[in-house]
C-alpha cells in the first residue's frame, strides 16, 4: 500500500495518497469542523477525527465513509488511539476526558481527571472561562499509562486507563500543546508546550526541560525519530501571536540530536509562510503541515526538504495530520 496521511483542515478531512509521482488529494467530511485525527496503529483504513461542534467520527474504509460515535460531547479537541489496547479517547472543552472499549459505539466519561486540585486554575487565555484537553497520548508500551495536556492547566498521568489520576508532572510544561511517547524505547515521552519543551525517561513520572539553543519557546508539535530516542524534532515560535496570526509566524523547525538543538532549513522557505501545527513520522520520512495547508516532507532526517506535489482536492488551511500507512 502507497504511503497515506489525513489532514484535519477545521472544516474537513483530506485524504492524501502517493501515487509515486505526486499526492492526490480527496476530500470527505465536508463542513464537519474537523479539527483533529487519530489513526488506528493495528488498522490502517481506520482513523477517527474529532469535530469542534459534533463529536466524533469513524470511518473504516480509508476515508472513502464516515459514521458518529456516540459521543454526546460537541466540542471535540483531541482524540487518541491506545496502540497497547486499542482503547479509543477524546477529550473535550471545557475539559472532559472520555474512553471508548469497542471503537467508539459506547463511551465512559473519566471523571476523576475533574477531581484533581489544579483543576480550578485551568483557563484557556483566549476564552479565560474555559479550558480543553488538547492532547492525549497513550503508552504505546503500557495500556495503563496515559498521558493528558490541559490548555492551559497542565501535564497529568494516569496509571489505570484514565480511572484516577497524578496532577501536574515536575518539570512539565504547563501549557501542553502536544505529546509523544518513543515507539520503541519504554518510558520515553516528549512535549511541546507554550514555554517550551520537555522530556521524560520515566514514564511521564517527571520530566526535564529541553530549550537550551533554540531561540525560539513557544513550541507546537513534536515527534520522534522511531529508532532513535535521542532524536526528535519540535516546531516553535516566537508567542502565541506571531504563531497563530496570519502574518508572519517567526516560526523555524528544530532538531534535537544527541543533546543539542538546531534549526533546519534544507529547502524550507524562509521566512515560513505559516505556523508549523502538525509534525508526524511513516514510511522513513517526517511529515510537517502548516497552518496553511502545505504539507512539507524530509526524506533525509530533517535535513533537507521538499513541499508535497498535490493534486485533486485544494485546501488552504491544516490543523493536525496523521499517518495512516
Amino acid at each position: 500500500m502507497s504511503a497515506r496521511l489525513f489532514a484535519a483542515t477545521g472544516d474537513a478531512v483530506v485524504r492524501l495518497e502517493d501515487s509515486g509521482d505526486g499526492w492526490a488529494a480527496v476530500l470527505s467530511l465536508e463542513e464537519s469542523g474537523a479539527h483533529c485525527l487519530a489513526a488506528d496503529p493495528a488498522q490502517p483504513d481506520t482513523v477517527y477525527a474529532g469535530l469542534r461542534e459534533g463529536g466524533v467520527r469513524r470511518t473504516q474504509d480509508g476515508g472513502e465513509t464516515w459514521i458518529e460515535c456516540g459521543l454526546e460531547a460537541a466540542a471535540v479537541f483531541s482524540v487518541a488511539v491506545s496502540a497497547a489496547d486499542g482503547a479509543l479517547y477524546a477529550g473535550t472543552e471545557p475539559s472532559a476526558l472520555y474512553r471508548s472499549d469497542d471503537r467508539g459505539d459506547t463511551w465512559i466519561e473519566l471523571e476523576s481527571l475533574l477531581d484533581l486540585p489544579s483543576r480550578p486554575t485551568w483557563s484557556f487565555p483566549p476564552r479565560p472561562w474555559t479550558s480543553h484537553v488538547r492532547w492525549i497520548a497513550p503508552s504505546p508500551h503500557d495500556a495503563e499509562i496515559l498521558l493528558v495536556g490541559i490548555e492551559l492547566g497542565g501535564l497529568m498521568r494516569s496509571t489505570d486507563r484514565g480511572e484516577t489520576w497524578q496532577d501536574h508532572r515536575p518539570g512539565a510544561q504547563r501549557d501542553v500543546h502536544s505529546l509523544a511517547w518513543h515507539p520503541s524505547a519504554p518510558g520515553r515521552a516528549y512535549e511541546a508546550g507554550g514555554g517550551g519543551a520537555a522530556w521524560s525517561e520515566d514514564w511521564g513520572e517527571t520530566w526535564s526541560a529541553a530549550d537550551e539553543g533554540r531561540d525560539r519557546h513557544y513550541a507546537w508539535a513534536v515527534t520522534v525519530d522511531p529508532e532513535d530516542p535521542e532524536l526528535w524534532y519540535v516546531t516553535a515560535s516566537t508567542g502565541p501571536f506571531a504563531a497563530h496570526s496570519r502574518g508572519d509566524p517567526q516560526a523555524r523547525l528544530y532538531r534535537r540530536r544527541n543533546g543539542s538543538w538546531e534549526s533546519l532549513a534544507g529547502g524550507l522557505p524562509e521566512p515560513l509562510p505559516a505556523m508549523p501545527y502538525a509534525l508526524t513520522v511513516g514510511d522513513e520520512r517526517i511529515f510537517a503541515g502548516l497552518a496553511n495547508g502545505e504539507v512539507w516532507e524530509s526524506l533525509a532526517g530533517g535535513d533537507s526538504w521538499s513541499r508535497l506535489a498535490v493534486r485533486g482536492a485544494a485546501f488552504g488551511s491544516l490543523h493536525a495530520l496523521a499517518f495512516a500507512g
